[in-house]
């Protein structure tokens, strides 16, 4: 059999060939001949393919040596770039760590026409491009601006590859190379290199974790130079990681700095108290602002008085002491744009020179803060400087330099401008809210004299409510010591004509009888002086003095004074009133009068509820109230119930609030339930609630702890 590829060899006709194939190491020797060889021929061969497998063994030998030698070289070189990596302090040290790279790569034979590293990102096809670049200085890699990957097959395809974590290697020339270059140079601060017609470049990308290590060469790389750049891309990987974490710590450090500096301008100038105080300002922004690395040679404060229509003015000496304080005119020639830009909330920027610093120190002379124009003049820079005023609510805040200030500067001081805005607010609060404070502790003492007052008055007002049950309570006592007064007198006139008579004897019995009568005169008067002596005791101040008391009793006498009283105001009023009393209560330690004004009260609110229900519904309605006793687990529970007209559910969350009342205007100051929830909860530890039915009535209960019993 011949192959056909034998046919262009031979021509039409191919002649007849034996073939022979001898095996060796590493494949076949083939050998073709018109016929069989002879033994002898065949013997040759046999020895040629030997002397060739070992040729062979050799080549493959040194040809291992030589990839192993290169993978150490390789090796060596990745871990001289991860050392790099790895050593970096700050973020300044990505050139030097990523360039090593571009400079290892070369050492391998690999110069593209151009490389460098591109950072991408899923949100936006966005890419910062780095670019690697050699002087004599030695290898660099540097931010050469963003490309948008968008636009261009090549572009899209760049961005594609790397989300599905592909290599990819465009190849372009003509017009496709020219707009593609095009569309690179719109967003880099770099030319790229020219391209001559018909020219055409390779590109090779290689995606990593932060983007993806690129070059472009005049020729395709073999299957050896892809690997290597394939495992520096790993290094370039590690080095921009390293990069980015350092750089994020950086950011962190500084505005953890940041907020260090605006916290101690917060608290320095919230602590202050007094105009004085105020000279701190200044000393305080210069310390802050070298802190945060501003560069600046004079700083300062211009609070705005719209009312005056005056700046106050806080400004630092060059060391940072601070001016004495003055005062401007809004109209002064170099203070108006800052006026207006302070209205507008604008930044103000403006270059100061020689004739601007005779007027700034004319003015600083008149207010006395220096003594000559050359002290202020001779410390300022010949060529000029900038000012930068930054507003805020209250004023602006002033840093001047030689250089302009750059954007990131700038923001950090609008920062500064803030944080001192919040803390001078706070100030002029401060100063506010002492200015008005004798105002506030006048009126606090009025008012707590009102308060005495209302109570007192309260207190007056259910003294009145008493007083015709007071005098229904002293009229009995009062009636029998006199009856017996008059009896006693009329005993006498007769016990003297028995004694004239000489009737011993009767007059003795007459004797005894008034001798009786005498006692129960003492009886009836020591009763109307209790009378007294407790209306007394409920109308001054207590003395806040408890006492053992049965509250049984205490309970009982006040339930009579308020149903007499009720009856001397209305002699139709008529209610049915019980007693319930748990006669196991043993004297309790408590204050009395002070019970005694809660159970008063309570009895005269639901008297009132019950003679108010009364007036609408007539005689088919019985009026009852109801007051009992219990001790139930060491409380004593003291409830006073009432058919009364209730109240309705959107009052009875407020009736113990001061000055609320449902009665009509000028029957009730609405201080009594106030008060007795005052005495009940704050004076004696207990609890004062209460159960109501519109339409129905009422239940009040007083619940004290019982203490041990003997306890005062």
């Amino acid at each position: 059999m011949h192959s056909k590829a034998l046919q262009g060899y031979y021509g039409d006709t191919i002649p007849e060939r034996t073939y022979h194939l001898l095996k060796f190491s590493g494949g076949y020797i083939g050998a073709a001949s018109p016929g069989n060889l002879s033994k002898e021929s065949w013997e040759v061969l046999k020895r040629a393919t030997t002397v060739f497998s070992l040729a062979y063994t050799r080549f493959s030998d040194l040809q291992l040596a030589e990839a192993q030698a290169r993978e150490a070289v390789i090796e060596a070189a990745l871990e001289r770039v991860r050392g790099k990596a790895m050593a970096m302090h700050n973020s300044n040290d990505l050139s030097s760590a990523a360039s090593l790279v571009f400079s290892e790569l070369r050492r391998f034979g690999i110069e593209p026409i151009r490389c460098g590293v591109g950072l991408l990102n899923k949100e936006s096809r966005k890419a910062r491009l780095y670019s690697a670049a050699s002087s004599v200085n030695g290898d660099s890699l540097a931010l050469v601006g963003w490309v948008e990957l968008s636009g261009h097959a090549v572009l899209e395809k760049i961005y594609e590859s790397w989300v599905l974590n592909e290599d990819y290697f465009p190849e372009l020339t003509g017009d496709q190379l020219k707009t593609y270059y095009e569309l690179l140079l719109a967003g880099l601060s770099v030319s790229v290199p020219a391209w001559q017609h018909g020219e055409k470049q390779y590109g090779h990308f290689f995606p990593v974790s932060i983007g993806c290590l690129y070059a472009w060469s005049d020729g395709p790389y073999g299957e050896a130079d892809i690997k290597t750049l394939k495992r520096f891309a790993t290094i370039i990987d590690l080095t921009f990681r390293r990069y980015l974490e350092l750089q994020k710590s950086e950011i962190n450090a500084k505005e953890t700095v940041k907020q260090a500096a605006l916290d101690r301008i917060r608290a320095d100038i919230a602590s202050m108290r007094t105009v004085s105080d105020l000279d701190r300002i200044t000393p305080l922004i210069w310390s802050e602002l070298t802190i945060l690395g501003i560069p600046f040679i004079r700083c300062g404060v211009f609070i705005m008085d719209e009312s005056q229509q005056l700046i106050h003015t806080f400004l630092s000496t060059p060391d940072g002491k601070a001016i004495g304080a003055f005062h401007l005119p809004y109209d002064v020639p170099n203070m108006r744009e800052v006026v207006r830009h302070w209205r507008l909330h604008q930044d103000y920027n403006i270059h100061w020179t020689g004739p601007d610093y005779e007027l700034m120190a004319d003015i600083l002379v008149k207010q006395g803060a220096i003594v000559t124009k050359e002290q202020y003049i001779s410390q300022l820079p010949v060529e000029g400087f900038y000012l930068h005023f930054f507003p805020f609510l209250q004023g602006m805040l002033y840093v001047g330099n030689i250089e302009p200030l750059n954007e990131p500067e700038m923001k950090l001081i609008h920062s500064v401008a803030e944080a001192f805005s919040t803390a001078y607010a706070r100030y002029e609060d401060f100063n506010r809210l002492e200015a008005a404070k004798k105002q506030v502790d006048k009126t606090l003492v009025d008012l707590k004299q009102a308060q005495q007052q209302l109570v007192q008055s309260e207190k007056m007002a259910s003294l009145g409510e008493l007083t015709a049950g007071i005098a229904h309570e002293i009229q009995n006592p009062l009636n029998f010591v006199n009856n017996f007064s008059e009896v006693n007198a009329e005993l006498m006139a007769e016990l003297l004509e028995e004694v004239k008579k000489g009737n011993v004897q009767v007059a003795e019995t007459i004797a005894d009888d008034i001798r009786q009568n005498l006692e129960k005169i003492n009886h009836h008067g020591k009763r109307a002086d209790s009378i007294v002596k407790g209306m007394l005791q409920h109308s001054r101040t207590s003395s806040g003095q408890k006492e053992l008391t049965d509250i049984n009793v205490l309970t009982d006498k006040y339930l009579r004074l308020a149903y007499h009283g009720l009856r001397a105001k209305d002699k139709s009023f008529n209610a049915k009133f019980e007693t319930d009393f748990d006669h196991s209560i043993e004297p309790v330690s408590l204050i009395p009068q002070e019970i005694g004004r809660v159970i008063l009260n309570l009895i005269n609110n639901a008297f009132y509820a019950v003679s108010q229900r009364q007036k609408t519904e007539g005689k088919e309605y019985e009026p009852s109230v109801l007051i009992s006793s219990v001790k139930i687990n060491g409380v004593i529970e003291v409830k006073v119930k009432d058919n009364g007209t209730g109240i309705s559910q959107k009052n009875l969350d407020k009736i113990f609030q001061p000055f609320f009342t449902t009665k009509p205007t000028g029957q009730g100051t609405g201080l009594g339930l106030s008060l007795a929830y005052d005495i009940v909860t704050k004076g004696h530890g207990g609890e004062l609630n209460v159960e109501s039915h519109e339409g129905k009535g009422s239940v009040f209960t007083i619940s004290l702890p019982a203490g041990q019993p003997g306890n005062v």
